[in-house]
């Protein structure tokens, strides 16, 4: 269970995230959705505890994983990435074969396209167990199957561990198909919550009406 109360960030007199009240069940997978600047990767980066909440309270288990939107990658070939010296060379390669990333696995992890490469960041997480998983926009870099191969990888991952997913993303398609709910945020504020179809189909404030017509998408 994560359970957020009253929590705010502040950078100096400005506030880039309020929210009054947030509650995510055990094993769900939650998007979160909005423009640039409306707290999407600030929510994350103050559940991962990269950074700490200016006022209110933060309930989250303590095993978690965090991909930040800007991915990294060690010195060394994909393997060497995934099991950092002392992981399971099998279990890596089934992760890469399960994001189509199999014949690159002997390559320099720093010779991937950047889609390569969040693919990659994914596989390394998804080699560990956790209780929550943080994913700050693991698909911007990635085309329609890549997408398609993070989301199929993500669940699978989460009904093996019975993990609760977070994640940001400004993907229409994940939103809608991918996710168990949907929470859009504009200006550090909650606009919308709730099951996807339901919140993109009728959308309680006009500001979530406009950001989803931006999407252009059938329910």
């Amino acid at each position: 269970m994560i359970e957020l109360q009253k929590v705010k960030k502040c950078y100096g007199e400005r506030t880039v995230l309020d929210i009054e009240s947030l509650h995510i069940g055990a094993g769900e997978i939650a998007a979160f959705a909005g423009a640039n600047g409306s707290g999407k990767t600030t929510l994350l980066r103050l559940l991962s505890g990269v950074e700490k909440a200016s006022e209110g309270k933060i309930t989250i288990p303590a095993e978690i994983l965090y991909m930040p939107q800007q991915c990294y990658a060690f010195r060394g070939n994909l393997i060497k990435n995934i099991t950092l010296g002392s992981g399971d060379k099998a279990a890596a390669m089934r992760l890469l074969e399960a994001l189509e990333l199999s014949a690159l696995a002997e390559k320099p992890a720093s010779s991937l396209s950047g889609g390569e490469l969040q693919r990659l960041a994914l596989c390394r997480l998804l080699a560990r167990e956790c209780k929550v998983l943080l994913l700050d926009e693991p698909t911007s870099a990635c085309d329609a199957r890549g997408e398609q191969l993070v989301m199929q990888a993500v669940r699978e991952y989460q009904k093996a561990h019975s993990c609760t997913v977070l994640m940001t993303t400004h993907s229409p398609v994940i939103a809608a198909q991918g996710c168990d709910r949907l929470v859009i945020l504009n200006s550090g504020n909650i606009e919308a919550d709730g099951v996807p179809r339901e919140v993109l189909m009728h959308p309680e404030t006009a500001w979530a009406k406009s950001f989803i017509a931006r999407w252009k998408i059938e329910c």
